[in-house]
């Protein structure tokens, strides 16, 4: 039986039988990859818990006639640890993995520059970076906005995404792709904080030094809007997205709790 081997991310998972799993991958050359593990919820498996959700592995496959199987599997990282102990970190790379799962729809189809943006995405959720952590919600709106833009649906945050007029604009709608200038806005556009736009850019451009000291009501506005333009461009909404909006509004109000009251 032919194999192949590559390096991966674990997407999710699906029981089979009695003690297989159907596992499906984002590799790094072979684009996405569902495959049967044997006997995966064996206690007695070698490789079981090297296969859960956002694990990083060094993956063989014997190509099989409707499923491929899972040959060797070898643990490169296992970011899902961390991430088990934070729930706001958590919840954000399930959208991610979501997210993934859903814009490199075709099995087969090689896709590295999503695999990138989602490896190094879910690195620095467990992992942090050399300067430190950064917010997870921070992370998951740059991978989002990055991700759809290597998709072919970047958003327009400063020229109007319908006539090319140059900006900046004060209206944003989904559906318009962005940014739009007075003429082109489409009823029910929002009208965000300039200092929001000026974030997002620099989310989706990875300069990291311009987000510092943003407020956050800024990086509240910025997420909500990030997520209207994803959920457009998906045409259905990403069912993790509700458990991110659950940390969002219990976070907030934590925080109005802590404030004295007057």
């Amino acid at each position: 039986m032919p194999t192949y081997r590559d390096d991966a991310l674990v997407l999710r998972t699906h029981k089979l039988g009695e003690a297989d799993r159907i596992i499906t991958l984002l590799t790094s050359r072979h684009g996405k990859v569902r495959a049967v593990a044997r006997g995966v919820r064996r206690t007695s498996s070698k490789f079981g818990g090297r296969l859960e959700p956002f694990s990083h592995v060094d993956i063989q496959f014997a190509q099989g006639r409707a499923l491929d199987v899972v040959a060797q599997v070898e643990s490169l990282h296992a970011y899902g640890e961390p991430l088990l102990a934070d729930y706001e970190a958590y919840t954000c790379g399930q959208v991610m993995l979501e997210t993934a799962d859903r814009l490199v729809s075709e099995e087969g189809q090689p896709s590295p520059s999503q695999y990138r943006l989602l490896v190094g995405a879910v690195r620095v959720l467990g992992e942090g970076t050399t300067d430190g952590p950064r917010p997870a919600a921070m992370v998951l709106d740059s991978y989002l906005l990055r991700a759809l833009a290597t998709a072919g649906w970047a958003p327009s945050l400063s020229d109007c995404a319908r006539c090319g007029i140059e900006g900046p604009h004060a209206f944003f709608n989904p559906s318009a792709g962005g940014m739009v200038c007075v003429d082109c806005r489409p009823p029910g556009s929002a009208r965000p904080n300039p200092g929001t736009v000026d974030y997002l850019q620099a989310l989706l451009t990875g300069r990291w030094e311009l987000t510092r000291g943003v407020a956050a009501a800024q990086q509240r506005e910025g997420s909500g809007l990030v997520q209207a333009f994803v959920q457009w461009h998906l045409e259905r909404g990403l069912r993790s997205m509700t458990m991110v909006e659950r940390s969002y509004a219990e976070a907030h109000h934590s925080q109005l709790r802590q404030q004295p009251q007057g």
